[in-house]
């Protein structure tokens, strides 16, 4: 009785936070299923490793062997690696755990919550991040922060040179820059409008 508990609470928290957090928020649904698979995959695993005198220590290191074969195998964001991350801690708290008692589903639901809040769009809004290749060959950090902030409407707060191509005048740089508050109500005007009409 107590497996069907950690069994029910696992697979209502990895559909919490795929289809109630990540698929909302990004709509990229290769990884929707990535998520569900590992989750249950590892929850299986996890629940048969639980019964056998191996223990933790390996369902320890088979969370470190997916991740390395995961993450080798196709070039995902950082928030995806995060999400991606929660799925294999659910499986494991709830394979892995002798009961489910409020601590685990607490550990569960705080997963859940870290994500849900981190990766909200109200949060940091305004900050972007953004890989931009230029027409010109920058040698002039200063010039190149300028025309970076007319360009994007908005404040540089870091900027890293990539690549300076002299032969065919261009410059790729990596920027953080802060949007102005006025593209951040351009850009949500449409949303503002669909929500109204509703």
């Amino acid at each position: 009785m107590t497996m069907l508990l950690a069994v029910a609470a696992d697979l209502v928290a990895i559909l919490v936070l795929t289809f109630g957090v990540y698929f909302p928020r990004h709509r990229r649904r290769d990884l929707v299923t990535a998520f569900l698979g590992v989750n249950i995959g590892v929850l299986a695993v996890s629940i048969v490793l639980g019964n056998t005198a191996v223990g933790a220590g390996l369902g320890l290191g088979l969370f470190g062997v997916l991740s390395i074969i995961r993450l080798r195998s196709d070039e995902i964001s950082q928030h995806e690696i995060a999400y991606y991350f929660a799925a294999l801690a659910l499986g494991l708290i709830a394979g892995l755990g002798d009961v489910m008692d409020v601590l685990h589903l607490g550990l569960m639901a705080l997963v859940i919550a870290a994500l849900w809040l981190g990766d909200h769009p109200a949060l940091f809004r305004r900050h972007r991040n953004q890989l931009v290749r230029l027409d010109v060959a920058y040698t002039d950090e200063a010039a190149l922060k300028t025309h970076l902030e007319t360009m994007l409407g908005g404040q540089v707060t870091t900027m890293v040179i990539k690549q300076v191509d002299m032969v065919n005048d261009s410059t790729l740089v990596e920027v953080r820059w802060i949007a102005a508050a006025s593209r951040i109500r351009t850009e949500l005007g449409p949303q503002m409008e669909r929500v109204n009409a509703r």
